[in-house]
């Protein structure tokens, strides 16, 4: 019975890791996608027209307009989450898209949104290479961690090495590895943390994840009070859904260490930043960025600790 009970945990485990990889992966499809769009840009000067078109552009410093921020190299994704987020808007008018993208996929993103116009709202498309704020001087932490070896191969490397499968659940094994996801380390993922310095005209955000589906318009979240906080979302330890309403801080860190324990309660609600709603005139107020620069700084020194304060 126990060789038997250990085969089939062996067995969840190895299916969480396949189903990890097919996460992770570009299809094959999707990357081809990707680099025909890139080809149009370069031979189609309609794919590279500007946008928003000129007339448009005081529009993306108007605060009277529904400012969306998405951070994505999934061009796909993008169209997805844009296209529904229209067609549930009661007033598509006023809706605004800055849709920013790394260097690689800027053509591409462009490209899409240029040959394929959504309806009654406007879209600007931006690389990262674009702003310039970004600087290793305004950045320096993020720089040190996609260059630390230790870092990279914790979110790239053998997962299950040095694991002890026969102590791990599946489901505690299937959320260390969501831990671990590369995109986690990708500059896109911690974007929205310089939120104020990207959109310094800006008083209000509602920030998207790539990966959702809007079913439902959004245009009351501009008229909520936060009342002086920074962030507006949705609690994810209140809900029937057991596997998903059920997440703490304890789910995502380490409490037996020091720093940990000290500054972080692990009965603390976690909440879904799939879609957050920002205040950008409160968060100026505040010292967050350095603050988050202090924690990323930890998370180099102190790996595996603290490997998921991106998600917080």
């Amino acid at each position: 019975m126990e060789k038997l009970e250990r085969e089939i945990r062996e067995s969840k485990v190895s299916e969480l890791m396949n189903r990890h990889f097919a996460a992770s992966s570009i299809p094959k499809g999707i990357h081809c996608f990707s680099l025909r769009l890139t080809d149009e840009y370069s031979s189609n000067a309609y794919a590279r027209r500007q946008l928003p078109s000129p007339e448009l552009l005081p529009v993306l410093s108007n605060n009277s307009y529904h400012h969306f921020v998405l951070s994505t190299d999934n061009i796909l994704a993008a169209s997805v989450v844009v296209t529904s987020v229209v067609r549930s808007s009661l007033q598509p008018e006023k809706v605004v898209f800055h849709v920013i993208t790394d260097k690689k996929t800027y053509a591409g993103m462009h490209s899409w949104f240029a040959l394929n116009p959504v309806a009654s709202i406007i879209v600007e498309v931006k690389g990262i290479h674009q702003f310039d704020w970004l600087t290793r001087e305004n950045v320096p932490v993020l720089e040190a961690i996609e260059s630390h070896h230790d870092f990279r191969n914790y979110y790239h490397g053998n997962h299950i090495a040095g694991a002890n499968l026969s102590n791990t659940t599946p489901r505690s094994f299937a959320s260390k590895l969501r831990a671990r996801s590369p995109k986690y380390i990708s500059l896109l993922n911690h974007l929205r943390i310089y939120l104020p310095e990207l959109f310094p005209d800006l008083d209000k955000v509602v920030f998207l994840d790539d990966d959702v589906v809007i079913q439902r318009d959004l245009s009351p979240l501009w008229e909520i009070d936060l009342q002086g906080k920074v962030n507006g979302a949705i609690e994810t330890c209140k809900g029937e859904d057991e596997w998903v309403m059920s997440k703490y801080f304890k789910n995502y860190f380490n409490f037996s260490h020091p720093l940990i324990a000290k500054h972080l309660d692990p009965d603390e609600c976690a909440w879904a930043y799939g879609m957050n709603i920002f205040d950008l005139r409160a968060w100026r107020k505040t010292n967050i960025r350095e603050t988050y620069h202090f924690w990323l700084k930890e998370v180099t020194y102190h790996l595996p600790s603290l490997s998921t304060i991106s998600i917080i």
